[in-house]
Formats: C-alpha cells, structure tokens, sequence
C-alpha cells in the first residue's frame, strides 16, 4: 500500500511514523514533509494547500491512500476533491471541516442543539463587537472566527486588553481574513482536555485523553501559540467523565452536524474546559490535534491503517481500537523569538543521539548544506513514552537537555498539573 501524508509538521511526522509501522504499507510518501520526515518518507515539494498539485501526484503516483495532517486543506474540500476522482482519503468533507473553520458556525450549532459551550456573540462589526465588551465586561475570550494556525484566540483578563483584541483582529487584521468575523465568548473557569475521536456515521470511538499547554511560558504566562507541548492521558479526564462526554457532547455534535447536512467521517477533536458545572466545548477541530497527536499516537497500539480502512469502508462499529498502557509527554522546543517573529536556519544539535522510549518529531524542520536546521516557529516535539506521567517526564527532558539549537526554548513544565493530580512526584 502507498500512502500520502499531507503536511509538513510534527502531527504530520507522528502519522508517517505510526503509519510505517503497519505491514501493509510499502511506501510512504509526505508533501511537503521536513528534515526528520524524510528520513522515513519520501518528500515531495508541494505545499499542503495546493489540493491540485496533491491530486496530480496522487493519480500519477497511483497512491492507495491519502491521509491529510492540516486543516488549510480539509477546509479547500481535498477531501471532496479526492473523493470525486475515486481516490480513497481520510477526513471529513469540506462542509463538515466547517466546524473548525468557522467558529461561529461551530458556536451556532452548540447553541441549536444544545451541547454545553460558554456564552457568547458573533459580530462583523468591531464598534459593536466593543460595545458588548463594555456591556459585559471582562474576563472574557476573544476569537478570530476564521483559522489562524491555532494562534486566533485572546484571553482578556481585564476590559482594556479585549478592546484592543477586538482592534488586533478586526483593525490591524494580524489574522488576515480569519479577523472578518470576531466571536466573543465568556470566560470559563476550570482545567483544559483535548479529547479526539474517530468518527464514522454513528459509530464514535474516543482516544485517549491529552493536555495541550497553549500559552508560550512555563505557569501558562504569554502569548498564545500553536501548542508548546501535550501529555496523554489527562488525568482530569476520569472515565465517568468521558462518558458524560461521550452522551453530552461528542454523540450529539455528530449527530447535529449529519441534521445539518454536514455528514462526518474522520478525527474530530474537541477542546474542553472541564468546568464546576461540568465538561463545555471551548472549540472543534475537524483533523488530529497538534501537538496532541504525538503522545496520543505514541501510545497507540492497534494499525492506526486498520482504523482508517474501517473508517472509509463504514465498518468502524467492528473495529477494535486498543491503547498501550503507560503515558507519553512531548515538550515542544521553539526558535528564538516564537511565537512572534522568530529565527531560521539554526543548526540543530543532539539529534543522533538513541534514548530509550523516545521519539524526536520534526515540525520545522529543514536541511542545508547536508546539517538539520531550524526552519519554523515549533522546531521538534521531543516525545517519550514511560510506565507513568513522572517516569515520561524523566525521559522527555533528558531528551531535551541533550538538544540545542541557537535561540532554542521550551517549557519546563509540560505535563505538572498531572503530577499534582496525581499526588506524586
């Protein structure tokens, strides 16, 4: 079997890997891939935007299955688009990766069919998008509606801080077209979880749960970027809750979205807050998460192949799915300056070195002059597997120490609000 994965990130290095690993695959190919994903993938130089350059090399290729990474192309229609030329591709529809795409559609349909979600309010307008800023005042959440490479969302602490938000999306348009649209929301109390599912028709088969930690600095201070480490599974996250979950949230939003005419098959990834009223959806994500996939694959153990086949043959009801005990960290090492503008070309150092339960996934990643170097924001996702969150936090770090690149941070504390839960050390 040939295989075509869409992106070039650390997500995407995390599917070639789990993917290679099935007997059925012959040859995987990555478009546009990065320096670590060419060392076991053949790249090929074409943007994962470009829908009809990846059809071209998918028919001329003869590939046997396309697996997309990112959400860009999902919400062009690849998968429409793929689909219409009788090549087999794993994820949703176009109309269905709308939940993602717009998060006023995804907030519309949460509002309808009544899945839990804070209270909030769309506006093309950015006086009265102020006006309601000042009529409910602060704290509160701030969204571009459109994608924004997971960076499009602005926790405001304080009424000042969500004025000048509602000026940064809408005014100074830092987000580009996704800033036409802004959804203000209220600020919800609680502790995060990111839990994907596989999703045909009817059938929903959660994975296990993970923690992003979004904010840049260790204690979640700064900015907002696209993921600067995960852990799976959460400990927050106890089995009466994804039931709960399950029956209050994912079942209804599939259900909801098939009544619209929005039909879903792939990964479908909620962002919860689990609040003291209970677990509410913060977002939805229409393709894995990143970097939650790295860990949440890494403890994968049935032929993530097999899941995908059942998935596009409509058997998913009869697919067994099962999980690796233990847990897995990865901590994110970013370029200097990241998430703002931020340095390229940085020779990477330490990459050679074997460490026993890990695994060093590229996201921006590229060669020069026959040396790795740094070439976007998130550089590596440094992943290790353990029999428990303190023993995969041992490993990862030591990983990490024995990396550097010019300008390299991390943070120092990925996975400790599981170590408290927990009660260890």
């Amino acid at each position: 079997m040939k295989i075509l994965v869409v992106g070039g990130g650390g997500r995407e290095h995390a599917l070639v890997w789990k993917l290679r690993q099935s007997p059925r695959v012959t040859q995987v190919y990555c478009a546009p891939g990065n320096a670590g994903i060419s060392q076991m993938a053949t790249c090929i130089n074409i943007q994962a935007g470009d829908v009809y350059g990846l059809l071209d090399f998918a028919k001329g290729e003869g590939i046997d299955l396309t697996v997309v990474g990112p959400e860009i192309p999902l919400t062009n229609g690849i998968v429409d688009i793929f689909e219409k030329e009788g090549l087999r591709v794993f994820g949703p529809s176009r109309v269905a990766a709308e939940i993602e795409g717009s998060k006023a559609l995804a907030k519309d349909i949460m509002d309808k069919y009544n899945i839990p979600t804070a209270r909030y309010a769309t506006f093309e307008n950015p006086e009265e998008a102020k006006e309601y800023v000042q009529k409910y005042g602060a704290p509160c959440v701030v969204k571009a509606d459109g994608l924004a490479a997971g960076k499009g969302v602005i926790v405001a602490m304080d009424d000042e801080t969500a004025l000048a938000a509602v000026d940064i999306i809408m005014a100074q348009r830092i987000f580009g077209q996704a800033g036409d649209r802004v959804v203000i929301e209220e600020f919800l109390q609680g502790e995060e979880v990111s839990v994907l599912a596989f999703v045909e028709g009817d059938t929903i088969i959660p994975m296990i749960s993970s923690q992003d930690h979004k904010r840049v600095g260790d204690n979640d201070t700064g900015p907002n970027t696209g993921g600067m480490g995960a852990y799976a599974p959460a400990p927050v996250y106890t089995e009466e809750l994804a039931k709960v979950v399950e029956r209050d949230i994912l079942r209804p939003t599939v259900k909801a979205m098939a009544s619209e005419g929005r039909n879903y098959r792939g990964v479908l990834y909620a962002g919860l807050m689990i609040t003291p009223q209970g677990p509410k959806v913060l977002e939805f994500n229409a393709r894995f998460g990143d970097p939650e996939t790295q860990p949440v694959l890494s403890l994968l153990e049935t032929d993530l192949v097999d899941i995908i086949d059942a998935i596009l043959e409509n058997r998913l009801a009869q697919q067994e799915v099962k999980w690796k005990d233990g847990a897995s960290v990865c901590v994110v090492m970013a370029a200097g300056g990241y998430p703002g503008k931020y340095l390229k070309g940085q020779e990477i150092k330490g990459l050679d070195q074997a460490r026993e339960g890990v695994e060093v996934f590229h996201a921006g990643t590229t060669t020069k002059d026959g040396k790795v170097v740094t070439d976007g924001g998130r550089v590596l996702g440094v992943t290790a597997i353990g029999k428990d969150i303190p023993e995969a936090i041992q490993r990862v770090y030591q990983a990490v120490e024995s990396i550097n690149f010019q300008g390299a941070h991390y943070r120092k504390d990925i996975a400790q609000r599981a170590v408290k839960r927990l009660g260890v050390e």
